[in-house]
């Protein structure tokens, strides 16, 4: 990977937000970001920064179920982070 910031990576996810983004299985989502977290219009619970930044640390990523261990929502912070309007090419 070049030399992107995770801070790049989260300000890329909060332009983004109220977008439609798909999981590897083809759900349909939005979310919103409140402070530090993400909140998806398919779940009631919010997704923290830090699970963005850790798996961010380990892009690129073959699927959800390599960062199920770390992080919550793991389908949908790959689904995010694995989006070209947020990974830009740079992973």
């Amino acid at each position: 990977m070049n030399d992107i910031t995770f801070n790049t990576v989260w300000e890329r996810i909060i332009y983004n937000q109220g977008q439609v983004f798909y999981t590897v299985t083809g759900l349909k989502f939005t979310y919103s970001i409140e402070g530090d977290y993400l909140i998806t219009d398919r779940t009631k619970y919010k997704l923290p920064k830090t699970d963005f930044a850790r798996a961010f640390e380990r892009m690129p990523i073959s699927s959800p179920s390599c960062i199920s261990k770390i992080v919550r929502g793991p389908s949908y912070i790959w689904a995010i982070l694995n989006d070209h309007r947020i990974s830009k090419g740079e992973w």
